[in-house]
């Protein structure tokens, strides 16, 4: 059972974990929504406010019967024309010697630190580069959501490196290594005047400062990923090219249906693509992928390579749990050995 941080909220969720291996274990970064207990009569949702660079949780209670109350969806509250989130999401560590049974830690690892992640923290990806792990994650805020990025030694202490890619951006994957002396990665900025949400490809002398960039890959006109794409964990070195699992969302009877599926790209030039799969590696099948907090789901933030070949997929179903799915390297791309 996982631990709510605040005794006036309740968990909703645990998903979209990033996974690494450190010091034996392998380690997910859990992205818990938390929404408010039950009031009667009341419709309530949590904030961050900040003062003095310091955050501090509120619970707002707006009346059931307030005119000026709009539920969006799910998901989202608007009053008197501002809009809050439904749940609010901070990042929790998990740790398991078999890669199968977690111990999850009972307080957060990262919780709203500025203003600009007032409505949460979510959907970390690490990357480990040389000795240090960096993970970037989703700020949410009024101003809609960026990536913001951290490092640690040791998933104690940590540095906040700031926001690296602004609003509306997030689906950032960094790739594991520098190539021909920069590092790279995969983004998603959000297409709403016209064109669709595509992956795109930054590099970066630094890691915080990202330019250079450029449309990778599009949607395709199919029944898997017609709407929207976008990167999911981060890419993986192998012999054949560097490995990328995106998602894609499509519309099944007016509803959003998200699959996964594979992208291989050019281990010394990631602008060329190598293969790219027609058809998902996985897609909404089982009960627990099909009905939930958002139905139709599955999306990957976190993968884990062991002996390589054997892959360990750590993805979530409906926004609302998170699973495992494994296989082999061969089995998603023929070629790769």
């Amino acid at each position: 059972m996982i631990v709510p941080s605040n005794d006036n909220l309740i968990v909703k969720g645990s998903l979209n974990p990033g996974a690494t291996e450190f010091e034996g274990d392998i380690i997910l970064l859990l992205r818990i929504a938390e929404g408010c207990k039950a009031v009667d009569g009341k419709i309530s949702v949590p904030v961050y406010r900040f003062e003095n660079n310091r955050g501090n949780l509120e619970v707002l209670h707006f009346d059931e019967s307030d005119p000026d109350i709009a539920l969006k969806d799910n998901r989202a509250v608007i009053h008197k024309g501002k809009e809050y989130v439904s749940t609010l999401s901070h990042l929790r560590l998990a740790r398991s010697k078999d890669g199968v049974n977690f111990t999850v830690d009972e307080k957060p690892f990262l919780v709203p630190q500025n203003e600009s992640e007032e409505f949460g923290v979510e959907d970390a990806r690490i990357v480990k580069i040389d000795d240090c792990y960096y993970i970037n994650y989703t700020a949410v805020s009024k101003d809609s959501y960026g990536t913001s990025l951290i490092r640690t030694n040791d998933f104690v202490d940590k540095h906040y490196m700031g926001m690296i890619f602004c609003a509306p951006n997030k689906d950032v994957c960094i790739f594991p290594e520098k190539i021909n002396g920069r590092y790279f990665a995969l983004h998603r900025p959000y297409n709403h005047d016209f064109g669709k949400s595509s992956i795109w490809l930054a590099e970066s002398p630094d890691l915080v400062h990202w330019g250079n960039h450029r449309c990778l890959i599009r949607p395709r006109a199919n029944k898997w990923e017609d709407e929207k794409i976008g990167a999911g964990a981060p890419p993986i070195k192998t012999d054949a090219g560097w490995l990328e699992i995106y998602h894609g969302k499509t519309l099944r009877n007016g509803k959003d249906f998200y699959s996964l599926m594979v992208l291989l790209l050019d281990l010394n030039d990631p602008t060329k693509v190598i293969y790219r799969g027609d058809h998902p590696i996985l897609m909404p099948e089982e009960s627990y992928e099909t009905n939930g907090f958002v139905p139709n789901v599955v999306f990957l933030n976190g993968m884990v390579i062991r002996n390589k070949e054997d892959l360990l997929l750590y993805y979530s179903a409906c926004d609302d749990v998170t699973c495992l799915a494994e296989c082999k390297l061969n089995e998603l791309i023929p070629f790769i050995k």
